[in-house]
């Protein structure tokens, strides 16, 4: 006598396990008993904000062992001086650079970002966190009404501001420096499907469809004078 089925599950994150267990995981797992095997060695740190509209590896097309991911509420970069207490995301920069030695870090922000939004607006009062945590935005913050445009120019000055902090960590400015990490500044803009990085010759922000490269950060290139 056959058994009856199990009754089926409302669960639907469970659900996606089973799915990933039984579809995805059969067609990939020599890929990932190598990166067990082998170790991570990751090229990328990508540095993105949480939203869930924010999919590193369907805009990168990576896959399993090529980026190593920080993600947090606005993709910010806590100031090196440890003036915001212990933190996640300085640890992952450290970790990224002088650990996995990787050569490029992106700082991934987005349209229509709810942390710049609130950092205009203001967060409810409990968020106790979440306040102080917004106040890495200021610098970027613009003098008016948070209007659609200066939202949008936020958000990119926002990513520009989080790529000048990541220069003041000694370890990534020795690499940049050094010529071994470039460091890439970009906006996604969600309704559009484009990516627009950041050129330093231009200062400004430009659409990865019409661009000469992935982004340049907000620093004088590292130049090797042969003669010194």
């Amino acid at each position: 006598m056959i058994p009856p089925a199990p009754p089926e599950s409302s669960d639907e994150l469970l659900h996606r396990l089973q799915r990933f267990h039984a579809d995805y995981f059969p067609l990939h797992q020599q890929r990932f008993q190598d990166l067990v095997a082998q170790g991570q060695h990751p090229k990328t740190l990508f540095i993105g904000c949480s939203d869930s509209r924010l999919v590193p590896y369907l805009l990168t097309g990576a896959g399993p062992g090529e980026l190593f991911i920080v993600r947090n509420v606005g993709a910010l970069v806590p100031p090196f001086d440890g003036s915001h207490g212990l933190h996640g995301t300085m640890a992952g920069i450290e970790f990224a650079v002088l650990m996995l030695h990787v050569k490029s870090i992106i700082v991934c922000g987005h349209s229509h970002c709810g942390a710049i939004r609130t950092a205009y607006e203001g967060a409810p009062e409990e968020a106790k966190a979440l306040q102080n945590w917004l106040r890495l935005v200021d610098e970027a913050l613009l003098p008016v009404q948070p209007c659609p445009e200066a939202l949008l120019r936020t958000e990119q000055r926002s990513v520009v501001l989080q790529l000048e902090r990541l220069m003041d960590y000694p370890m990534v400015r020795r690499e940049v420096e050094a010529g071994r990490l470039k460091l890439h500044g970009w906006h996604y803009v969600i309704e559009e499907g484009e990516v627009h990085v950041f050129d330093v010759q231009r200062g400004d922000f430009v659409p990865a469809s019409r661009s000469t490269h992935s982004g340049t950060g907000p620093f004088t290139p590292h130049v090797e004078h042969l003669n010194e």
